[in-house]
């Protein structure tokens, strides 16, 4: 193409997205994306078609998580954005890089009834960090350098780029159309000195000390800065939900197993990368000592002193500050030696995991939870990517399969989001493919959960994805009814008034999906089932396979000490 050559705005959106880096776009087309997709592949961008607009949302933020390079959501206009809105809302609290790309009604048509008319960009400004409509086609490398930026820089979050049918179809000289070069990676932030000394004096003093791995050190890359301090230090660590695998789980100062004894027993918590939110019961007695001292080390200044006020509060990239308060230790010579915390932590891990697996041991049918997962576990890949959902299958299934490598845990996250599970499952096998060929990917599924993306199955499938879905079958929402049950409401004359809300129907056959495919499904009743079907699973590499495993409708979590987001009650 020579200067004095016309190109459109298809191929210049295109251009620029390849220019900043994006190797993957996830969508659904239509007018008036379908030549920007032929385009956007002309490019040498992998473009994969999804079957819902959420699901291609949860896919390109789980790419920007596993990369930190924004993965790319392609919408058409009206209702293909706002069923997007969902999965954009879910990238900025999550904090994962995003960008979404949506079509929109020709400008000449707005105002008097287009199709699929919508007030986009404003739509999108509450659900993302950048949301703008490129004035003219020379000014889309712009527009996208920014939005790529934006979504990088700092918090990462989302960002979305509106392109009406007009704009995407104009043609301007090519010597006109300026391309900005590739963003920089983002600037390391350094943390104050004093800072990290006035954390290293609280830490030694401790009584009880506790570090909290949050997931900003895994997006932020920091494992073997996390790893080396905890190492050095002697400081007993607990990872929240995908902070898991910055240390292994299976290390010995891990005390996942005592969680509500350390939380509420620790005088120092060091929080790297961790929010005081919902996930962490906001930091407030009687879950946590009501006189904890926080350290807290956040990239994001607006999140210092949040619900909690710290001790320490460091604005700083963890790596960073995670270095620099080691060498601090270092040169005072000093590790953890509270012997009674310590012992008192060993003790109740031992209590709370001989417990734990008294129930794994059980293999009683229907199923309980704690079997299935224990022998999940003993039949997959030790260093598999896990994608999970559905409340207590996910709840359950993070204590018991284990992730002792970084950004090997995607699950509902920050938002708490249900439906996420085959997108990040997709992303994550397209990254092990990309990445790591040798790797697998697992997604756990509540049958609940499952039925939000099914219809994904189809795309693992006409992508030859080989990842191996469970579907933890316990008929409902929470929990469901046994086949007894089930018979008596549907024999009711008032079928809407008397079947309870968290009611699925029963013994559903999930696993039979597949066979649309031409593919073979699992579906298992007996531990025995369930590991032959795990190990068979694992051993089929030419595309999706899925598990399908009844549990105990009324099966449930080990008895806790407070009931589920228990927070002050001063």
């Amino acid at each position: 193409m020579t200067e004095f050559d016309e190109i459109d705005g298809n191929n210049i959106l295109a251009q620029s997205l390849k220019t900043q880096g994006v190797e993957f776009v996830f969508g659904i087309v239509g007018i008036p994306v379908i030549e920007l997709s032929i385009a956007m592949q002309q490019a040498g961008i992998k473009y994969i078609g999804m079957r819902n607009e959420q699901a291609a949302a949860y896919a390109a933020q789980a790419i920007g998580y596993l990369t930190r390079s924004p993965g790319v959501c392609l919408v058409v206009s009206g209702p293909g954005l706002i069923h997007v809105l969902a999965g954009m809302a879910n990238s900025q609290i999550n904090c994962w890089p995003l960008l979404v790309i949506g079509g929109s009604c020709a400008e000449d048509h707005e105002g008097i009834g287009g199709f699929q008319e919508c007030h986009q960009v404003e739509l999108s400004r509450p659900y993302c960090k950048y949301s703008a409509r490129p004035p003219n086609a020379n000014l889309i490398p712009v527009h996208v350098e920014k939005a790529v930026r934006y979504a990088t820089y700092g918090r990462p979050g989302a960002a979305y780029l509106d392109f009406p049918a007009n704009l995407l179809s104009a043609k301007v000289s090519n010597n006109l159309v300026q391309y900005k070069p590739t963003i920089l990676s983002p600037p390391i932030i350094f943390p104050n000195i004093s800072n990290i000394k006035s954390a290293a004096e609280l830490l030694i003093q401790a009584k009880n000390p506790l570090i909290i791995v949050g997931k900003g050190a895994a997006y932020s890359h920091a494992e073997n800065s996390v790893r080396n301090l905890i190492t050095t230090s002697g400081l007993p660590f607990l990872a929240t939900p995908m902070g898991k695998g910055v240390m292994p789980d299976d290390h010995n100062l891990c005390v996942a197993s005592a969680r509500t004894f350390v939380l509420q027993n620790a005088d120092v918590i060091l929080l790297l990368g961790a929010r005081l939110n919902w996930i962490l019961h906001f930091g407030k007695p009687p879950r946590f000592n009501s006189g904890v001292k926080f350290i807290q080390v956040d990239i994001h200044p607006e999140e210092l002193h949040n619900s909690q006020q710290a001790s320490v509060a460091i604005q700083a990239d963890i790596e960073a500050a995670v270095d620099i308060l080691t060498n601090y230790l270092k040169e005072k010579n000093w590790r953890c030696s509270r012997k009674e915390w310590l012992e008192k932590i060993k003790d109740k891990c031992s209590a709370n995991k001989k417990y734990i697996q008294s129930m794994m041991m059980d293999t009683s049918v229907p199923l309980n939870y704690y079997t299935v997962f224990y022998h999940i576990q003993d039949n997959i890949p030790k260093d598999c990517i896990i994608c999970s959902e559905g409340a207590n299958t996910m709840d359950i299934g993070r204590s018991i399969l284990l992730n002792n490598l970084p950004r090997h845990r995607l699950d509902a996250g920050t938002f708490g989001t249900m439906g996420v599970g085959l997108g990040f499952a997709i992303a994550a096998a397209l990254w092990c493919q990309q990445y790591k060929p040798q790797k697998r990917v697992l997604c756990v599924e509540g049958d609940s959960a499952f039925g939000f993306s099914g219809m994904e199955v189809e795309t693992m499938v006409r992508y030859k994805l080989p990842i191996v879905i469970v579907v933890v079958n316990n008929n409902g929402i929470y929990g469901g009814v046994d086949e007894n049950v089930w018979a008596a409401f549907q024999d009711s004359d008032s079928l809407p008034n008397t079947t309870p809300p968290n009611c699925l129907s029963v013994n559903i056959h999930y696993e039979k999906i597949l066979e649309m495919f031409g593919r073979k499904g699992y579906f298992c009743t007996t531990t025995e089932q369930v590991s032959i079907a795990i190990k068979n699973a694992f051993k089929d590499n030419s595309g999706p396979s899925l598990v399908n495993i009844m549990i105990n409708p009324s099966a449930d979590r080990k008895p806790q000490q407070f009931e589920w987001l228990t927070e002050s009650k001063l």
